[in-house]
């Protein structure tokens, strides 16, 4: 009998949480799998790409809502700073669900835009109303379709133009769980794959979070199963996305008895750091930039003398090295690889919480106030003009 994340499959499949363990499990083998597939198809896409890039005042737009709005806020960071395209444009993360009621903020008819669309099922209302709102406004847009569902409207918008090119991800990234996981990080690595690719440090992110998924997370279990309400995940940079994804995946797994939030580690100080009280966990992702730790470190020494949370987990290469077999990892992974190690880490925390609060992880919200795919959003015609009088 199989076993996924420290369980038979019998037990998950009747606790209705099978999916979620099979699709955070499947992960170092998707990234893997993402990898070789841009290695593959380099030359086509490079010369897809490289009209865009080369023109003067481009703007990048990475989009999506949800979790893939995060995936979007985690790799502009990286690509801001790494990218070489970054030295003659523009590259902005911004969620489907603003620009939507806002298109003017972010589009300007002249300016050439790339605009990058993350979706797993490519059907939520705001997906299509982006690309189609950005093809009236913009003279001069490419699309970069990045999504896990050939069916989707999205899919079938990137096939149909000339303008757009469509990259799938592997079949089973398109999660039947209700939580993005495997989509999430999927569209992650192709992304940054795409722009800055590193094998080697792929490899190293897939082996350090293989050995979690291996079945050496009991430390996650056994903080799963302490009583704690809320939950803090902290981190700058790139970090700063992934720490978003990690809280939401804590508050829609637990279906909301674990209260989640995100922050920076500066920022948490000018207000938010009141949430902490003795019911509190907080995560710091720590960044593997020399100065930027810096600044991670002051806070965690302020944490800890504060004494008044229920634990302070740092993740950091060293104390993941504490926790797997550094003889089958090196220890050296810039942030954007680091921050999937970080990801999986807090799905399992997320995962086991739900199982602890006996949660089913793979329809958390049964009753239909939330779904899989958003309900209810009405996309109203934009004339182009902004505002009403």
């Amino acid at each position: 009998m199989n076993r996924y994340l420290d369980f038979d499959e019998s037990e998950l499949e009747r606790r209705n949480c099978l999916w979620t363990a099979r699709e955070i499990s499947q992960q170092p083998r998707i990234w893997r799998a993402m990898h070789s597939r841009i290695d593959s198809c380099r030359t086509d896409i490079d010369s897809w790409l490289k009209p865009a890039l080369e023109k003067p005042n481009l703007q990048i737009l990475l989009c999506g809502a949800g979790t893939s709005a995060f995936i979007g806020n985690t790799a502009a960071a990286w690509l801001r700073k790494h990218c070489p395209a970054s030295a003659t444009c523009r590259i902005a993360s911004v969620s489907t669900t603003e620009l939507t009621a806002d298109p003017l903020q972010f589009l300007r008819q002249d300016v050439p835009t790339l605009m990058i669309s993350f979706a797993r099922s490519g059907d939520s209302p705001e997906s299509m109303a982006c690309v189609e709102v950005a093809a009236d406004l913009l003279s001069d847009c490419r699309h970069l379709i990045i999504t896990c569902n050939p069916d989707g409207r999205l899919a079938r918008f990137g096939r149909s133009r000339g303008d757009a090119l469509c990259l799938m991800m592997p079949e089973e990234s398109n999660d039947r769980g209700f939580a993005m996981t495997s989509s999430y990080s999927a569209m992650l690595v192709s992304c940054v794959a795409i722009f800055t690719p590193d094998r080697v440090q792929l490899e190293r992110a897939s082996v350090w979070a293989g050995q979690f998924l291996d079945g050496r997370s009991r430390c996650i279990r056994d903080l799963a199963q302490r009583d704690f309400r809320r939950l803090v995940v902290l981190g700058a940079g790139c970090l700063s996305g992934t720490a978003e994804e990690a809280a939401l995946k804590c508050l829609e797994l637990t279906a909301g008895h674990v209260v989640a939030i995100h922050d920076t580690p500066l920022g948490f100080r000018h207000g938010p750091k009141i949430v902490i009280d003795e019911s509190t966990v907080v995560i710091h992702l720590q960044s593997s930039d020399a100065y930027t730790r810096l600044y991670d470190r002051d806070l965690m020494r302020e944490l800890r003398a504060d004494d008044r949370s229920a634990a302070i987990v740092e993740l950091s290469l060293s104390t993941l090295a504490s926790k797997i077999d550094t003889a089958r990892a090196a220890t050296g992974l810039d942030d954007i690889w680091l921050s999937l190690v970080y990801v999986v880490y807090c799905q399992l925390l997320a995962f086991h919480k739900a199982m602890a609060l006996g949660v089913e992880a793979d329809s958390p919200c049964p009753t239909g106030e939330v779904n899989r795919v958003v309900h209810g959003v009405t996309i109203h015609p934009f004339g182009g003009q902004s505002g009403s009088k």
